[in-house]
């Protein structure tokens, strides 16, 4: 005949979650298992219906009903928190000495994991469990691989887009992201100012000094644009000399003269590169979307050219403001800010 100790020995190599219990129901030994779940309160000594609620059969509340259980399933939690749930066969040892109650968690294995920092060492070599967390943790690794890759494809994805969208040469925006957003101020009926700036005599610096001075220029250039202007306004560079300033929700003439003042003051300043003090200046024509009754991107765009033109026209590094006669079908432009 088997010993009470050497039957708790075999059982903690075969089922780490048993419960061994005498005839009067106190528990004598415990699964290590088990007992990894209340690593602070000793189970031994206990009766068994003080550390465990028993919810099936409802039927039995008593030792005495318990151990006429042979062979009969168990469901039942802890009655202190976390109260997990558990499954239970119990097998009655001989000559009434008391009982083996062999405990699962049966579909509650996966929170179990997760609260208690069980591993596969906590478990029986044939116990299905084990195959069920080698799958929980290829699905796991599986899904942070997928995770970390559709992150990876984000991340150059949007970097792609913010390439597609910049030009290389000043870090502005293109002219495809100014086509994309004048699109989105119309599309959601923002009123805005489309400011358009071309250099005065930027030829002459490539021809005197060379491309590198050109780009050197262009660079300041876009620079002093950034400064000048908000961190909500859009400054685009749309052509090799050509900029475009997108002022959303600004329709204030005296404020947009204002800053088309500064501009044309501060590119007139001589930049120096290599020496050389390359020299060049500003035309500046603007528009705004609430000159239209159906602002149009092209519509707005052409406008400022046309306002373009009339400040070189005028003799350059000066500003004219786009206007439309009224009742007459005919547009005109009207200079708003001349520094030369």
């Amino acid at each position: 005949m088997i010993e009470t100790n050497d039957l708790a020995v075999l059982l903690e190599t075969l089922c780490p979650m048993f419960v061994l219990v005498n005839e009067e129901g106190r528990i004598t030994c415990i699964g290590p298992t088990l007992q990894k779940l209340r690593p602070d309160q000793p189970m031994a000594g206990k009766c068994f219906l003080d550390v465990f609620e028993l919810l099936r059969p409802r039927s039995v509340t008593t030792i005495a009903g318990l151990m006429s259980l042979a062979g009969g399933k168990l469901h039942l939690k802890f009655h202190d928190a976390p109260r997990t749930a558990l499954k239970g066969l119990i097998a009655p040892l001989p000559h009434g000495k008391g009982a083996v109650i062999n405990l699962s968690f049966g579909i509650s294995i996966l929170d179990a994991v997760r609260d208690y920092a069980l591993t596969s060492a906590d478990f029986s070599g044939t116990d299905l469990a084990i195959e069920l967390l080698y799958l929980v943790e290829a699905k796991s690794a599986a899904m942070e691989a997928s995770r970390s890759l559709n992150l990876r494809l984000q991340g150059a994805m949007l970097a792609a887009e913010e390439q597609a969208f910049t030009d290389i040469l000043t870090g502005l925006k293109n002219r495809r992201a100014m086509d994309v957003f004048l699109g989105h101020l119309v599309t959601g009926n923002s009123p805005f100012a489309l400011m358009h700036l071309d250099l005065d005599f930027f030829k002459s610096v490539n021809d005197r000094y060379g491309h590198a001075a050109g780009d050197y220029v262009l660079q300041q250039a876009a620079r002093i644009m950034v400064e000048e202007t908000r961190g909500d306004d859009t400054v685009a560079r749309i052509g090799g000399d050509e900029f475009v300033i997108i002022f959303k929700d600004l329709s204030d003439e005296a404020v947009l003269s204002a800053v088309a003042e500064r501009l044309i003051d501060r590119l007139k300043t001589p930049m120096v590169f290599e020496g050389n003090r390359c020299r060049i200046s500003a035309s500046i024509g603007t528009a705004l979307s609430t000159q239209f009754s159906r602002p149009d991107p092209a519509k707005v765009l052409h406008a400022a050219d046309m306002a373009l033109y009339e400040a070189k026209r005028k003799g350059r590094s000066c500003h004219c403001l786009f206007s439309a006669l009224e009742g007459s079908g005919q547009e005109r432009t009207a200079p708003a800010t001349s520094s030369e």
